[in-house]
């Protein structure tokens, strides 16, 4: 572990090379604005050269960085055609793996945490890695009474490597606080910062899995390996026979697999919090697996939301339904409430329908199917400055608690635009949300 400074130095720099490498394109983009070019040319080269760099930089780091461009990865849908169809691809594979650590290191950690007589737990250990992403990578393995087990090993220093570039991002972060009045970035970033790591922690994860594992123990569709055995960085698992991901599915699925797995991935996530007290809130489709029966298998429980109450917050359901029924007035009402909207921040009804409305489409008909189109339009229409949207979406704060939530709502809209799914939404809704299932959708 001598190198961990030059590793650290390293990963250091080309997360810093991130905001250097725009306000060097920015520049660029002066100049060229200067000389005469056209300022949406100029932007939009400026944003193209700015995602590949992001990418690349994102793509070759493992922590924070990692998760941060597997969230990133979620929302491809959002962005042009044009700017994202060379990195598809990319964007993929960083949702299903990242490079993976040496087989000498693995067995260092396995003695470590499960003693030096490690192998005798297994029958059989594959040293070649199955999966691998931002905190750890996964084994096939035989365990000692004959079960085929996936075991999750955490990389050595990802802890501080993970909480060094949260530290960072939260820094980056912070800069923009006084750029968005509605916005209160601190307590987001302490969230944040929280939530991820607990990700650290495999007892919690394996508390977690287990929790879900008996909520869905008797679905006919939803399948969760079961916990065989923790060990501080060491977590094994059931292995999930499955060759695909959802991330696999979007590039090769036919229209009906992509719609029967979209429907199961939105129900599971969904709910989760009734069943089983938790959300699951690490919605990339890397961990969502295609099982040949037709069920899907979810892995991968480190990041989830403890709700207090059990359960989905009712006001997420209320305002939902007021929002389905065009009560527009009760809406901004109870985003005040909630603390949506601070006291200082002046928006009306009709400009809050005007940014919200469009979002709120797969929830007012019977079906709905979702696209990358459909995405990208939503996105393009909150960040034009002709649109109502614009203005709007800087003045809507997210409370702390509502981080999650809000990142399993946006991702999993993100990933069912991904595979073009068509879903029954608002009946998902309906029975998922308290608040919201006795909503008259307009349609």
């Amino acid at each position: 572990m001598s190198d961990l400074p030059k590793k650290t130095v390293a990963r250091t720099a080309r997360l810093a090379s991130l905001p250097l490498g725009y306000a060097g394109r920015a520049t660029v983009g002066l100049g060229r604005r200067l000389g005469g070019a056209p300022a949406e040319m100029v932007a939009s080269q400026v944003q193209q050269r700015t995602a590949e760099q992001l990418f690349k930089v994102l793509g070759e780091l493992k922590g924070g960085a990692m998760k941060f461009g597997q969230a990133l990865s979620v929302f491809e849908s959002a962005l042009p055609e044009n700017m994202v169809k060379p990195y598809r691809a990319t964007l993929t594979q960083l949702q299903d793996a990242a490079p993976p650590m040496p087989a000498s290191l693995v067995h260092q950690v396995l003695s470590r945490e499960l003693g030096a007589d490690w192998r005798k737990r297994f029958t059989s250990f594959d040293d070649n890695p199955a999966a691998a992403a931002s905190i750890g990578q996964v084994h096939r393995a035989v365990w000692e009474d004959g079960r085929e087990v996936a075991v999750k090993v955490q990389y050595p220093g990802a802890g501080e490597a993970l909480m060094s570039d949260l530290r960072q991002i939260g820094r980056a972060a912070r800069l923009l606080a006084g750029w968005i009045p509605g916005i209160e970035i601190g307590p987001l970033v302490e969230e944040l910062q929280a939530r991820v790591a607990e990700e650290l922690d495999y007892t919690l994860e394996a508390d977690a899995q287990s929790r879900f594992v008996e909520a869905f123990a008797d679905d006919p569709q939803i399948v969760v390996p079961a916990v065989v055995a923790q060990s501080g960085t060491v977590l094994v698992s059931e292995w999930l026979a499955s060759d695909r991901s959802l991330a696999r599915l979007m590039a090769d699925g036919d229209k009906s697999e992509r719609d029967h797995y979209g429907e199961l991935y939105v129900r599971f996530l969904f709910s989760g919090p009734e069943r089983a007290g938790l959300l699951h809130a690490d919605p990339h489709p890397g961990n969502f697996r295609v099982l040949r029966d037709g069920r899907m298998g979810v892995v991968d429980y480190g990041a989830v939301a403890r709700l207090p109450a059990g359960g989905l917050p009712p006001v997420i359901g209320q305002l939902m339904k007021l929002a389905v029924e065009d009560d527009y007035q009760g809406v901004l009402a109870g985003l005040r409430r909630a603390g949506f909207i601070k006291d200082s921040i002046s928006i009306d009804a009709d400009e809050l329908r005007a940014y919200l409305d469009p979002f709120i489409e797969p929830a007012t008909t019977e079906t709905f199917t979702f696209s990358r189109a459909w995405m990208r339009e939503q996105f393009a229409r909150i960040n034009d400055p002709r649109s109502p949207g614009y203005t709007t979406v800087l003045k809507i704060n997210l409370p702390p608690e509502f981080l999650l939530i809000h990142r399993v709502w946006l991702g999993g809209i993100g990933v069912l635009s991904q595979l073009e799914a068509e879903a029954p939404f608002a009946a998902i809704l309906a029975e998922a949300l308290p608040g919201f299932r006795d909503a008259r959708p307009r349609h």
